[in-house]
């Protein structure tokens, strides 16, 4: 088959949208499919080039509000590209509107994979105010006013949520994302080389990782904190949190937050570390707290979990479905909750949740089963 993608970025972009379709789309080069990605262009990025097999375009857009403008400027490529291709494959947000209009100038099926349904939650999930939230819930609400042939979500629980839009049952399915495991096996690390390196030999030590927007919940883990101290004397929160020049204010407003509840000595606030630096950070932990308010699936708790940690998750999107092994599963934006599922923890009060596994190869076979059974339908 031959499949062009329609991505509002892509590598050298990195974020966990970038790092599924890396593997989706150089997983099906590998298996002998065509593909080709039409993206934005980023500072430093060839307008052409081939990497690992994926053809790339890339679309010249102005700097400001650079993923607004791809949104309108690659819609005349996507259509003029989609007519050498079987159909095309996009994802929510802004690169859904020209994959739409593009493929159906051309004539093609279109698939849209779905992270997550924010409608109705901009304001509860992120720092826009008022009339932000607003106006990104009427532009998140004119995607699903778009036609598509499949709607592919990530978790069960953003397709409970796109459901609620009266999107047709027939069209919706779940593919989880894939985890490369490789690198999460504890195996691979000595805890105690990094417990030392941050003098935390006797402490019982709480992890918590990614960008400090507000979906992510750590303004709660903070508040948690006094709380589990009366429990745990010897707490430490250990935290790696993104510097993103998009996340400035979030960060210092936790900073802020931190220094107002005078726990300077009970959290430390690392540097950022490379991906790949990243499993021998989580792995000192004696426990992860993942604090969502939202998660349309939820890598960070996946990777705890591979590494065998016990992990306190809130009950937030797709978290339930994806915890393994032993932990609790606790109310979102709640720090009192968080305290006490810590506690719990702590004393070993955890409960089971199993061992899945989610594999690459499986997602990439029923991703190319979408793509058949949509290019069948009308045969």
């Amino acid at each position: 088959m031959k499949i062009l993608f329609v991505l509002e970025y892509y590598l050298p972009h990195i974020g966990g949208v970038e790092i599924v379709f890396k593997n989706l789309c150089e997983g099906l080069v590998k298996k002998g499919h065509k593909v080709k990605i039409i993206t934005s262009k980023i500072k430093g990025t060839k307008d052409k080039e081939i990497l690992n097999g994926v053809e790339i375009e890339r679309v010249r857009v102005p700097n400001f509000l650079s993923r607004y403008f791809f949104s309108f400027m690659a819609t005349k490529k996507v259509a003029e590209e989609a007519k050498k291709f079987d159909l095309v494959h996009t994802t929510t947000f802004t690169a859904s509107r020209p994959a739409a209009i593009g493929a159906k100038k051309a004539g093609k099926k279109v698939i849209l994979t779905v992270h997550e349904v924010w409608i109705g939650k901009w304001n509860i999930v992120t720092e826009k105010n008022k009339i932000s939230a607003l106006i990104h819930d009427k532009l998140e609400k004119g995607i699903y006013k778009q036609t598509f042939d499949k709607y592919v979500c990530v978790s069960d629980a953003t397709k409970k949520d796109l459901l609620k839009l009266n999107i047709s049952k027939r069209k919706a399915i779940t593919i989880h994302n894939g985890m490369n495991y490789s690198p999460w096996d504890s195996k691979k690390y000595d805890s105690s080389i990094m417990r030392s390196k941050f003098g935390l030999r006797n402490n019982y030590v709480l992890f918590a990782s990614g960008r400090p927007g507000t979906s992510k919940g750590f303004e709660y883990l903070i508040k948690a904190m006094p709380l589990i101290k009366k429990e745990i004397k010897n707490v430490k929160l250990f935290m790696i949190l993104s510097k993103s020049k998009a996340y400035t204010k979030q960060y210092k407003k936790l900073v802020s937050l931190i220094k107002k509840l005078e726990l300077q000595g009970d959290i430390i606030l690392s540097e950022p570390v490379k991906y790949e630096e990243l499993p021998k950070y989580v792995n000192m932990a004696d426990c992860v707290v993942i604090p969502s308010l939202s998660e349309g699936f939820g890598y960070a708790c996946v990777e705890a979990c591979s590494l065998g940690k016990k992990v306190v998750a809130t009950k937030a999107g797709s978290l339930p479905e994806v915890i393994t092994g032993k932990g609790k599963l606790v109310e979102p934006s709640n720090a009192k909750a968080i305290s006490q599922g810590v506690i719990d923890v702590y004393n070993n009060n955890v409960d089971d949740f199993g061992n899945k596994k989610f594999m690459w190869a499986d997602n990439i076979k029923k991703y190319e089963k979408v793509y058949k059974e949509v290019l069948n339908e009308d045969s």
